[in-house]
């Protein structure tokens, strides 16, 4: 995981420096072209990686009994002990992730709806005044989107 996020502003700067660093309108659009093909295979290959880890039924990490009995015996600032503070916290990631995915990809929608209603909703009220109030509540409607992302995601969270 540390990796993707040091590689990740590393591939973004490196694609900034060759899309500005190409001369001809000619070869800058070959060289976006290859550079989003080349984003889409990353793109791909990190989907892999985070389905393969989510979907596998073998834990991140290896516990010897040793460790175990030491895990068990020690116990955090809560009062838990560690070793069931640790199989929580490897337990609830998938429903923290679900979570943000729903709180990014409903405010992503909302965003796009309130940017094409609004924008209609201005053109509307610009010719005909009275019509504000069912402009608004189509602008609300759209907003909507948000709000329902982030009651899945305060769903999720709470089952984690």
């Amino acid at each position: 995981m540390t990796a993707w996020l040091v590689a990740l502003p590393v591939l973004f700067v490196v694609v900034v420096l060759v899309i500005a660093t190409s001369r001809s309108v000619r070869r800058r659009r070959a060289t976006i072209i290859t550079l989003v093909v080349l984003d889409a295979a990353l793109l791909l290959a990190a989907l892999v990686v985070v389905f393969t880890i989510a979907f596998s039924d073998t834990p991140a990490t290896a516990q010897t009994a040793a460790d175990a009995v030491t895990a068990v015996t020690t116990t955090s600032d809560a009062g838990v002990p560690v070793a069931q503070e640790a199989a929580s916290s490897s337990a609830s990631w998938p429903a923290l992730l679900g979570a943000a995915i729903a709180v990014a990809g409903s405010s992503i929608g909302a965003a796009i709806a309130v940017a094409y209603t609004g924008a209609a909703a201005l053109a509307a009220i610009s010719e005909r005044p009275e019509l504000f109030g069912r402009a608004m509540v189509i602008v609300g409607l759209a907003e909507g989107i948000a709000i329902y992302g982030l009651v899945v995601a305060i769903i999720l969270i709470g089952m984690a």
